[in-house]
């Protein structure tokens, strides 16, 4: 059983950066790839980043990439997704998620992210 836990949202302004933290518990994140996802009102939740459990292979949404960094530390069990030139499209619950196969097993709770225009 691995328990997730998002924070660092908040709000901020058109350009600006946050950095969201996904700390895990209950077991190590070794072994897993971890995942960032996003749920804006009205809409269903997609998906905007992934990174493997070494940290070397990275994957991005086409909407966020050159814009949000993906980052882990499996020493601190915690994986980072860095958000710089937000946008207000980037509005959304922003939840993370880990996987040791093809589907995504454990979920946070989902941190809010608002930007304002």
């Amino acid at each position: 059983q691995v328990q997730l836990v998002e924070s660092g949202g908040g709000l901020v302004q058109a350009g600006g950066s946050l950095r969201l933290s996904c700390a895990a518990s209950g077991r190590t994140f070794s072994g897993y790839s971890t995942g960032w996802f996003r749920q804006a009102p009205g809409k269903e939740r997609e998906f905007v980043a992934r990174i493997n459990w070494s940290g070397v292979v990275t994957a991005y949404a086409d909407s966020v990439k050159g814009r949000f960094t993906i980052s882990r530390d499996n020493a601190k069990n915690t994986v980072y997704l860095q958000m710089d030139s937000l946008k207000p499209e980037d509005t959304a619950v922003y939840y993370c998620a880990v996987r040791a196969g093809p589907t995504w097993d454990y979920w946070g709770q989902g941190t809010q992210v608002t930007v304002s225009s």
